[in-house]
C-alpha cells in the first residue's frame, strides 16, 4: 500500500496599494508579527478568486488586482509547515479595518516597515520594492 502523497499548502498574498503605501495586517495567530494579507486557497477556487476573498476578509476591502507578482516556494517559508504562495499586486480606496484572523491593520511605506514581519514577508516586499519580477 502507497502512503498519502504530502503536498504543500496553496496561499495566495495581496501587496495592496493605498495612499502611498501598501497594508499589512498584524496576525492574531502564530506566527505573530505583521504580514501581507492573504492566506489559503480553498478546493475549487482560483488563485485570483482567493486573494480577494482573504484581502476583504483581513482587511474590509474590495481589492482590484492589477498582476501576478511571482510565486515563493521555499519549504521554511511559513514555520507551520511548507507553503507555496503566488503574491499579488492590488490597489484599493477606502478605510481598511481588520478583521478575521488580522488583530490590526495599518498602511507603511518602505521607510516605515515594522521590525516584526512574520513568513518570508519582508524578503517578498524587498522584491516588491526593488521591482524585483
Amino acid at each position: 500500500m502507497n502512503p498519502q502523497p504530502r503536498n504543500p499548502f496553496l496561499t495566495v498574498d495581496a501587496i495592496i496599494e493605498i495612499d502611498g503605501g501598501i497594508i499589512l495586517i498584524k496576525r492574531k495567530n502564530p506566527p505573530p508579527g505583521w504580514a501581507i494579507p492573504g492566506g489559503f486557497v480553498d478546493y475549487g477556487e482560483t488563485l485570483e478568486d482567493a486573494v480577494i476573498r482573504e484581502a476583504k476578509e483581513e482587511t474590509s476591502l474590495d481589492i482590484n488586482l492589477v498582476r501576478q507578482f511571482h510565486t515563493y516556494s521555499d519549504p521554511k517559508r511559513d514555520p507551520r509547515h511548507h507553503t507555496v504562495s503566488t503574491i499579488f499586486i492590488a490597489t484599493a480606496s477606502g478605510n481598511p479595518v481588520a478583521a478575521d484572523d488580522a488583530a490590526e491593520v495599518k498602511i507603511f511605506t518602505r521607510e516605515n516597515l515594522p521590525k516584526e514581519i512574520a513568513f518570508d514577508h519582508r524578503k517578498i516586499l524587498e522584491d516588491y520594492f526593488e521591482g524585483r519580477y
